[in-house]
């Protein structure tokens, strides 16, 4: 199967916008006419492809049974930045992954993003917030606020793996999300050994890595996106548009992992 190179999804609704400015409002329709679209959402496919299939997503989706997904994290899980509950990315994951799976159960996105925590402070309530809840998938964002405070993250490592070996158990697929690409976050040295450590301790658990920091470089270093177009005014957290096309990347990935052909071994 040709891969395509980029993952895109929708763009601004500058132009419908214009269209429902009545006559009577000039100013209102010139203002919506010079405001300029909102940019595609896209990124290399390498980038946004998952490298592990989802085995437990497939075999529901197969049998049309719904679908539990929890979103464990930090403050960008639980949506700091979004302008509503509706618009942070597992709100937006659910509606995009129904519209994807028309007529094959339905698809539950729990948000279960506490601001400021680190590894050990997720450790902590995984008992309760993910695993009581039976997920089919959990997608865990971790990372940032550990490098922001300037903490020692060579122990995260065996915390980590420890925390997947028991999601594995559970029979659930696993996702992990690394730190965001931004600002605040780029100006601590350890963001790049802490990026390191969550994509050593997937291949070594043969869990799936969605690469949001080299997604969000690429929006800013190749596409020479601003800062203001994905993130907040805080430059940390990501803004509508940028919750909306982490979803939209997220939906493309999760949807092909799971419908992905399983590879079987040679005679």
């Amino acid at each position: 199967m040709t891969r395509l190179p980029f993952l895109f999804a929708g763009v601004g609704a500058a132009a419908l916008a214009a269209l429902l400015i009545g006559t009577h409002a000039p100013t209102q329709r010139a203002r919506a006419q010079a405001a300029p679209a909102a940019p595609m959402c896209g990124a290399p496919a390498e980038l946004a492809r998952l490298d592990h299939r989802l085995p437990r997503v497939a075999e529901r989706l197969a049998k049309r049974i719904p679908i539990t997904i929890v979103a464990i994290g930090s403050s960008s899980t639980a949506g700091a930045g979004a302008s509503s509950s509706a618009t942070t990315y597992p709100a937006r994951l659910e509606v995009l992954l129904r519209a994807r799976t028309p007529g094959l159960g339905m698809v539950n996105v729990l948000n279960r993003g506490v601001g400021g925590e680190e590894i050990r402070d997720m450790l902590a309530r995984f008992d309760r917030d993910v695993l009581a809840e039976n997920a089919d998938l959990v997608l865990w964002q971790l990372g940032t606020n550990s490098v922001l405070r300037d903490h020692e993250i060579n122990g995260n490592g065996a915390l980590l793996a420890g925390e997947l070996a028991v999601l594995k158990g559970t029979g659930a697929d696993v996702v992990l999300i690394n730190p965001q690409y931004a600002p605040k976050v780029l100006a601590h040295p350890a963001v790049e050994s802490m990026v390191e450590l969550i994509s050593a301790t997937a291949k070594a658990a043969n869990v799936g890595l969605f690469d949001r920091f080299a997604v969000m470089k690429h929006w800013r270093e190749t596409r020479e996106l601003p800062f203001e177009t994905f993130l907040n005014p805080d430059l940390l957290h990501m803004n509508d548009w940028g919750y909306d096309c982490l979803a939209q990347l997220l939906a493309t990935a999760v949807t092909e992992a799971a419908l992905r052909t399983p590879v079987t071994a040679r005679r």
